[in-house]
């Protein structure tokens, strides 16, 4: 059973590998386009970078044998002098989370920061910061561990120094342009969302950390049954995120009229945070209290950041990983089955839970201000406004896009167009016509329809029904607001922004303007924003280029 718990400890540092890949999907989901390929660099060669500086310096920093004063380990370089009875296992699983703990950073500083300067501080996470902590927690010597601190998988280890990493991150960088507006005295005087390019994307990320998370949280148990068992963990781990996800529908349900998609999946990480901790300790009552506060919290901080500090994080990493890792970390004083507070296990246990979250925080909070410090001095840590705007794929990168193969090519004609399939017909070829028309009272006008994308086949179908037969349809964008009705994003008052739509141009005779009006208005009508609009011109005149005939019999097919 050793081997087989030996395996199962390496099959569920994989799991928290493949995590990097749900940061990076949740991340580009809820950034804007044009920084895909910058973020999805960053979340790759955060682990890369992290590899050989916690190869180097981190693993001995952290678990080493020779530990001084419960506090600091001495890089003895064993992984190299010593192969053959190195121990691999512990220094692979100690690795991928030590990526966990540096990525989370890649968020909340997203969109603004230069690449050169991600690497630097990523490897300043990897060698150093992470490592001192995560050894006062997780080797035995560690003076966290006298203590009888509790943090199963790393909520505090990993979660809250990544998250603190974040803030200051945040606070150094300042908001995105165009984030915030100000009055002559720099005071914020409007909030705009800037809302992610792809839920999609964001939604996948989640759910790849989610599947993930069953690693992070179950990898260190040898036992399967009982409290601090594998299926305990597993069950835990799947309480918590899906109460927070609940809470939160209803929450912003009821805060905001709609729920809110992204804030929903934010919380079911916020959730996974919060019981990242405790999972080993609690029991299924702890685990659903802590995913209805967890479900609560990242809400309030989420747009306590934004709305009252004016701290720009685009994906919610701070109110997420340290809010929630916070929580969680002294949620285990209140609920852990043995010595929390609701179980008759006194105050001793939360004050040991306190003293370690503060003292985690305050190390993650000295080492960031002295790394950003240095950074921003002498290399600084900010992309400039020209590859801000543009974007870092651009400019950081040398890529047009990183969704270039979904763009059409505009259709470019010119002298250096090819040549039509067809061959051209001399116009004193055409056929001959009178230009005496049947009906000299005739009138013409111009329906133009502007209406989502989605409705184009009802709406041709309709046109149709009604002997409408010909059609010129363009791809557009468009935006607009209903009066009174305000759409929201992480609880901010959505801006106008460029929607694709269709517009439909129809020129009418012989059927009545108004039934081709009546027909659109039919099929197009939901009753939500964006149904579209129909504007209605008078025509002069109509003629039909292969014919030479004009008025009426142009527009007979």
């Amino acid at each position: 059973m050793s081997e087989v718990w030996s395996v199962w400890f390496l099959i569920g540092a994989a799991l928290v590998f493949f995590m990097q890949c749900g940061f990076a999907m949740v991340e580009t989901g809820f950034t804007r386009a044009k920084n895909a390929g910058n973020i999805i660099m960053k979340n790759l060669m955060d682990f890369c970078i992290g590899t050989p500086m916690f190869m180097l310096l981190g693993f001995g920093l952290m678990m080493s044998e020779n530990y001084f004063f419960g506090v600091i380990g001495k890089p003895n370089m064993q992984l190299f002098t010593n192969f053959a009875e190195g121990d691999w296992s512990a220094f692979v699983f100690n690795l991928v989370f030590c990526a966990t703990a540096a990525t989370i950073v890649s968020g909340s500083m997203a969109e603004r920061t230069k690449f050169s300067a991600y690497c630097i501080y990523s490897a300043v996470i990897s060698a150093v910061v992470y490592p001192i902590e995560a050894g006062w927690v997780w080797n035995s010597q560690g003076w966290l561990v006298q203590l009888g601190f509790v943090d199963f998988a790393g909520g505090a280890a990993i979660h809250s120094v990544g998250g603190t990493a974040a803030l200051i991150g945040a606070m150094f960088l300042g908001p995105r342009i165009g984030k915030y507006d100000y009055d002559k005295d720099g005071k914020v005087t409007k909030v705009h969302a800037i809302p992610g390019h792809s839920l999609t994307l964001g939604a996948l990320g989640t759910f790849i950390l989610w599947f993930g998370w069953y690693g992070f949280n179950g990898a260190a148990c040898t036992q399967l049954l009982g409290v601090g068992g594998l299926a305990a963990v597993f069950t835990t781990t799947t309480i918590a995120p899906a109460v927070a996800a609940v809470t939160t529908m209803i929450f912003t349900w009821v805060k905001n009229g709609k729920p809110d998609v992204s804030m929903t999946l934010n919380a079911s990480l916020a959730g996974l945070v919060a019981i990242t901790p405790t999972c080993a300790t609690v029991d299924a009552l702890g685990a659903s209290i802590i995913g209805i506060v967890s479900g609560i919290i990242v809400v309030v901080v989420v747009e306590f950041l934004d709305m009252k500090l004016h701290i720009d994080d685009p994906v919610g990493a701070v109110a997420v990983h340290l809010a929630n890792g916070i929580w969680g970390t002294l949620s285990d004083g209140l609920f852990n089955v043995e010595n929390g507070v609701f179980y008759g296990g006194g105050f001793k246990h939360l004050g040991v839970q306190c003293l370690g979250e503060v003292t985690i925080v305050a190390w993650t909070t000295v080492c960031m201000i002295i790394t950003f410090s240095l950074i921003k001095k002498f290399h600084g840590l900010r992309a400039s406004r020209e590859e801000e705007i543009v974007g870092l794929d651009k400019l950081e990168h040398g890529i047009d896009s990183s969704y270039a193969g979904f763009i059409m090519a505009p259709q470019v004609l010119g002298g250096d167009a090819p040549a039509s399939s067809e061959s051209s017909v001399p116009v004193e070829k055409a056929v001959p016509v009178a230009k005496a028309t049947a009906r000299p009272d005739a009138k013409f006008h111009m329906v133009t329809i502007i209406t989502r994308q989605s409705k184009f086949d009802e709406l041709k179908a309709a046109m149709n029904d009604i002997n409408v037969t010909g059609m010129t349809v363009t791809n557009v964008l468009g935006c607009g607001q209903q009066h009174g009705n305000v759409q929201k994003y992480r609880g901010v008052e959505m801006d106008m922004t460029l929607l694709p739509k269709i517009k439909v141009d129809i020129v009418v005779s012989e059927v009545p303007v108004d039934l081709v009006v009546t027909a659109a208005k039919e099929v197009l009508y939901t009753g939500h924003i964006g149904d579209g609009k129909i504007f209605v011109y008078d025509v002069q005149n109509v003629v039909k280029v292969r014919t030479g005939e004009e008025g009426y019999e142009a527009l007979q097919d």
